[in-house]
C-alpha cells in the first residue's frame, strides 16, 4: 500500500511540476503552487524514505522522477556562477514597510555606495526618505514609491498601473555613460482567490515595457509576483531577470524572517547584469533585491 501511495504522489509531483504553466486558476491555488516551486523538491527525500519504508525498488525509482524534473527546472539555478567583471551601475529596490520605523536604519545600510535606490511603501517625509535624501543628491518620490538617484534626473512622469491612482513612476536618468530609463513600481497585491487586480497590474506594466523606444530600460520594484509565477512571463521577456542572469541562488526576499519567495524584482534590457543578490532590510518583512549592471 504505502509502494502506491509512493508511486501516485511521485507521478502527480512530477507532473504538476513539469506542467505547472498549463494548470488552469483554481480558486487562487495556482499562484500560490507556482510561488512554492523551488521548494517542491523537498518532497523527494520524504518519497524516497516512503519507497525505503515499503522495501520497493520500483517506487524509489518513481520517487526520482520528480527529482530529476525539479533539477531540470532549478539545478541550473543553484549550479549558476555570477559573471562577475566590471560593472558601471549598482542598483537596489526594496520595500521598506510603510509602518517600519526603522526604515532609515535600513536604508543606510543598504544604500551606501549605491547609485540607483528605488523604494516602495515609502511614508511621505518619513525615516526612509529622509535617510535617502541624505545619501543622494537626486530624486522623484511619488506617493508611495520613489527613485534617488547621484545623477540627474529627467523626463519624470507618474503612472497608474491599473490600481486608479500613482503607484508607479517613469525617469530618466543621465550616467557617464549614458542614459537609462527607469520604471519603480508596486504592482497590486496577488492573494490566494484575489489574483484578477494583480493579473491587471502587470498588464498595465507590459504594456508600458512595449510602447518604451528606449534603448536601456531597468524596471525595479515590489511586483507581487514571483519569479516562477506565469505571471512573469509577462515582463520576462522583453526584459530580463538580474538574479536570474547573475545572481547566486534564488534570491529570495519575502517573508524576511524566512524568505520562501521573490516577489521583488530587477529587470532590464540593454545592459548586461554582472551580479545580484539580496540585503536584509531592517524592520521590513521583506529584503531588499540588489544588482550590479555594465552599460
Amino acid at each position: 500500500m504505502l509502494s502506491r501511495v509512493v508511486i501516485v504522489v511521485s507521478v502527480l509531483l512530477a507532473a504538476a511540476l513539469a506542467g505547472h504553466r498549463i494548470i488552469p486558476e483554481l480558486g487562487g491555488f495556482t499562484p500560490v503552487w507556482e510561488s512554492i516551486l523551488p521548494w517542491v523538491g523537498l518532497a523527494v527525500p520524504l518519497l524516497l524514505l516512503g519507497a525505503l519504508m515499503a522495501r520497493s525498488t520500483v517506487a524509489a525509482a518513481v520517487a526520482l522522477v520528480p527529482g530529476l524534473v525539479w533539477a531540470v527546472m532549478f539545478g541550473s539555478t543553484l549550479l549558476r556562477t555570477p559573471p562577475g567583471g566590471s560593472s558601471d551601475l549598482r542598483v537596489a529596490t526594496v520595500n521598506v514597510g510603510v509602518t517600519n520605523s526603522d526604515s532609515g536604519q535600513a536604508m543606510r545600510k543598504i544604500a551606501d555606495g549605491l547609485d540607483l535606490v528605488a523604494a516602495q511603501e515609502l511614508t511621505p517625509g518619513g525615516p526612509a526618505a529622509r535617510q535617502l535624501d541624505r545619501m543622494f543628491r537626486y530624486k522623484y518620490p511619488v506617493g508611495t514609491v520613489g527613485l534617488w538617484s547621484r545623477w540627474p534626473l529627467s523626463e519624470q512622469s507618474k503612472l497608474d498601473v491599473g490600481l486608479g491612482w500613482p503607484r508607479a513612476l517613469r525617469t530618466v536618468v543621465s550616467t557617464p555613460k549614458g542614459k537609462i530609463t527607469v520604471y519603480v513600481m508596486h504592482l497590486a497585491s496577488a492573494r490566494p482567490g484575489h489574483t484578477a487586480f494583480r493579473d491587471k497590474s502587470l498588464a498595465h506594466a507590459r504594456r508600458l515595457v512595449d510602447d518604451d523606444r528606449s534603448k536601456r530600460i531597468l524596471l525595479m520594484g515590489d511586483l507581487n509576483t514571483a519569479t516562477t509565477d506565469r505571471g512573469m512571463s509577462g515582463l520576462t521577456p522583453p526584459l530580463l531577470d538580474a538574479q536570474r542572469e547573475a545572481g547566486d541562488g534564488f534570491g529570495f526576499t519575502w517573508p524576511s524572517s524566512f524568505p520562501i519567495t521573490r516577489p521583488d524584482h530587477i529587470l532590464y534590457k540593454g545592459m548586461t547584469a554582472t551580479r545580484a543578490g539580496v540585503a536584509p532590510a531592517v524592520g521590513s518583512d521583506h529584503r531588499a533585491a540588489l544588482a550590479s549592471l555594465r552599460l
